[in-house]
């Protein structure tokens, strides 16, 4: 069987009952957490995928064989995708400072430079297999013989180089037997996969040299590089049933001594030295527990000197660390280079009261009876995360602190955590692990300086990234109850983003030679520019004929207009009530909003962060604007409102007020209150229209929020966590739901029932609920579902919530 769960629900775990006929030896993700290859003790490998793109849903649908041959080694072939973190960089404003894209040949290239996807495998007897997937879904497979004279291996490990080639490390298991590394080479020639191996130097183990231990650690249990894209660090552990020792190792270039014949010759003009690569023991540790299981960190910060100086000045610590598991149950991370201890976890069965500097771990009474102790052990993507299996098939997460238990002033935490959010915001990789040192406290600091940061990056960055911070800002706000009002503000916002993107995609120019910009970007310009009040006076501005569309589409698109219309009605409406309560606070929409909940507790009603984002204001006129054009086309497509009187013209009330609050705003530097006169006829508001409770947010059922505190949690498989006290508190009553309450689609905008029949999926991040299936037929709507088959709003993956509990 294998078990695939999200980190949100730990306890929702999916099983497959995989076909693997021996013990699976191997299981691999790639690069996107989208696809994994398992492979077992008869040389069977399979590619699984995800099934609709849910995550608790997979089908293996590829796979390959070396019939009766074990797997011992498997990886998915590189990308070419290298990124380097700078640690000395980490004041700079510039993120492309921060996060530079280090030249990195792909294993493999299609036509164009296109890598070629594909995975490779090394077999206990000696041999490497190759599968590589054609664009077409065949699968081209090759086996060759590492070296001439195959052997047995025991253990290996494969690593890539910068020049597209594919390193491989192998041992047969004795520790008095050579390491050996072997460059391989991937090539397709006459549509058939053709593989060249060649031998590189070899190392034997420091321990087996030194006459005190040549017997002492018999088997070598643990060889990794020390990252997938160095193949020049080696880590290597030794153990006997009493203890192991782990040393690092390196490959040098060095200069080869010439016999003193030669030495007196005139050199030729230009000669160099003649040089030979050579491995070299960096550092080794002292005799240690018997080693159960080893994890590396991928964060790939850069290990020069000036990085390895800034990193022990800042106290700077993620990357810096691999973790070793031991017999004991204990946990121990050590500098990956110098491999002195960084920090301790004591396991609960070595007694968890014990602390660092108690009393050496020699001393410490051992429990009668066997230990639990780690099987498999992994770090998260920022390595501020331990994922471990024990021996007892319990999983565990293990927070890692980012300074490694060192004592550090609330700045430069922030800093760093600042940091690490920063290089999920560029890389695109989940920051759920960063959220885990998060305190409720530090939300506002952080979404703050967030956003400081991102304003400093040019333009074009800014916009590539516009989504993905918002979605950074909610799931940070959710963390803290004064600020959650704040997550509701953002995921409209994703929303909004998203509705007009769509509705300005459907505007097509009049005529084909026009000049360069596209009528969204001057219906953009005419609403900055055009400050009148009414709609009908700024419509007049226009070339409607741009805005001409057929039927169908428009009318299949009324519920997301609708959205955009109660939306604005929901602000004006509740203007009074947010302006009542801002006084004498920052004029910035961020600032303002999360100091007033900082001083106010519970006061802020979701829609406050709006209320000062001209930007945002901006975009809900041109909207207005827009939908008025298409109403005189489609009277169908135009948002309903329920109003008192027969002859009222909702659409340019509604636009009248939004209008006068967006110049207060519009200013981002010298923002303005809204006017008495304002607030007045936003007061009358409910009394002329009614006025709908917008279901803002959907209940995020994660587990984040619970992670804040320092209690470990305990979780069984199968039974979803409730979270206790979260619905009661008034803070977060927008989260409070109703058991009669109709529940929403939150991504069609759809009403779904008080029980929905449906199969839906919802968002494991934001927890946003969509329906499976899409009931539509047409061609406008279907365009606005494809946008969201892979991720959520937020970026986050879909899992299948049963029927019952949507």
């Amino acid at each position: 069987m294998v078990h695939i769960i999200d980190t949100e629900h730990p306890w929702d775990v999916y099983s497959i009952n995989s076909g693997h006929g021996e013990v699976i030896s191997c299981l691999e993700w790639d690069q996107s957490g989208s696809r994994l290859l398992s492979a077992d003790g008869d040389g069977q490998i399979k590619c699984w995928a995800m099934a609709d793109h849910l995550v608790n849903s997979w089908e293996s649908s590829l796979g390959s064989a070396e019939d009766g041959d074990p797997i011992i080694a498997l990886s998915w072939l590189h990308n070419g995708v290298k990124l380097a973190l700078h640690v000395e960089m980490s004041g700079s404003t510039n993120f492309g400072e921060k996060f530079s894209r280090v030249k990195f040949s792909p294993s493999l290239t299609l036509f164009g430079g296109k890598p070629m996807e594909g995975w490779l495998a090394v077999t206990v007897s000696g041999l490497v297999t190759v599968s590589l997937l054609k664009p077409n879904g065949q699968l081209l497979t090759a086996s060759e013989s590492l070296c001439r004279l195959r052997g047995r291996v025991a253990l290996a490990d494969i690593a890539f180089t910068g020049g597209g080639n594919i390193v491989v490390a192998a041992t047969d298991g004795s520790s008095s037997s050579p390491v050996q590394f072997y460059k391989v080479c991937v090539s397709v020639v006459n549509e058939k996969c053709r593989i060249d191996t060649e031998l590189l130097p070899s190392l034997f183990m420091r321990c087996t040299t030194d006459p005190v231990r040549r017997d002492k650690y018999p088997a070598v249990t643990h060889l990794k590089f020390l990252t997938r894209e160095n193949s020049e660090q080696v880590l290597l552990c030794a153990s006997s049933q009493m203890g192991s020792i782990v040393e690092c190792w390196s490959l040098r270039k060095e200069g080869l001594p010439v016999n003193n014949i030669f030495q007196h010759r005139s050199p030729v003009v230009g000669e160099k030295q003649p040089t030979i690569l050579k491995w070299r023991i960096l550092s080794a540790t002292n005799d240690l527990d018997r080693v159960s299981a080893v994890a590396l960190p991928k964060l790939p910060i850069s290990i020069s000197n000036t990085d390895l100086k800034v990193a022990s000045d800042t106290k700077f610590c993620p990357g810096l660390g691999l973790a070793l598991a031991f017999h004991d149950g204990s946990i121990q991370i050590l500098h990956r280079l110098s491999l002195h201890t960084m920090g301790v976890f004591y396991g609960s069965s070595s007694g968890s009261s014990q602390r660092p500097g108690d009393e050496p771990a020699i001393k410490r009474q051992r429990p009668g009876g066997p230990t639990v102790h780690f099987k498999a052990l992994q770090f998260s993507w920022t390595s501020l995360a331990l994922a471990g299996v024990d021996n007892h098939g319990k999983l565990h997460m293990i927070r890692v602190s980012p300074s490694m238990g060192q004592m550090l002033d609330m700045n430069t935490l922030l800093r760093h955590l600042l940091f690490l959010l920063e290089y999920c915001m560029v890389t695109g990789y989940d920051w759920w692990d960063v959220l885990l040192h998060v305190q409720p406290g530090m939300v506002h600091n952080l979404v703050e300086k967030l956003h400081e940061e991102y304003m400093r990056q040019n333009q074009a960055l800014q916009q590539v990234l516009s989504t993905r911070i918002v979605a950074v800002k909610a799931s940070l706000c959710k963390l803290s109850s004064a600020t959650a009002a704040r997550a509701c503000d953002f995921h409209a916002k994703l929303l909004l983003i998203a509705i007009s993107s769509t509705l300005k995609s459907l505007l097509r120019p009049h005529v084909l030679n026009t000049p360069d910009k596209s009528p969204g970007d001057r219906l953009a310009e005419i609403c900055s520019k055009n400050t009148d009040t009414d709609i009908d006076k700024v419509m007049i501005n226009l070339k409607t004929e741009e805005f001409v569309l057929d039927g169908p589409p428009l009318q299949s698109l009324q519920q997301l207009i609708q959205w955009v219309g109660d939306f604005v009605l929901y602000l004006m409406a509740n203007l009074p009530n947010q302006v009542a309560t801002n006084i004498g606070l920052p004029q910035h929409a961020e600032k303002g909003a999360l100091l007033l909940q900082k001083h106010f507790g519970s006061v802020v009603r979701p829609g406050f962060g709006f209320l000062r984002d001209g930007w945002s204001l901006g975009m809900l006129r041109e909207m207005m604007v827009m939908i008025r054009i298409w109403g005189l086309l489609k009277p169908g497509c135009l948002p309903i409102y329920t109003a008192t009187s027969d002859n009222q013209d909702s659409m340019s009330l509604l636009f009248r007020l939004l209008t006068k609050l967006w110049l207060c705003s519009r200013d981002e530097g010298h923002p303005q209150e809204p006017d008495e006169p304002l607030i007045d006829e936003c007061c009358l508001l409910p009394s002329q229209l009614l006025v709908p409770s917008m279901d803002w947010l959907p209940v995020n059922d994660g587990i984040i929020c619970k992670l804040q505190g320092k209690h470990p949690l305990r979780l069984q498989f199968g039974k979803p966590y409730s979270l206790p006290g979260l619905n009661s508190t008034p803070q977060v009553e927008v989260f409070s739901r109703s058991p009669g309450v109709q529940r929403m689609d939150h991504l069609r905008c759809l009403y779904m029932g008080v029980c929905p029949t449906e199969d839906s999926k919802a968002c494991t991040r934001c927890g946003c609920v969509t329906m499976l299936r899409s009931p539509n037929k047409t061609n406008a709507m279907k365009q606005w579902e494809q946008r969201w088959i892979k991720n959520c709003l937020c970026g986050g993956l879909w899992r299948r919530i049963p029927s019952t509990l949507s």
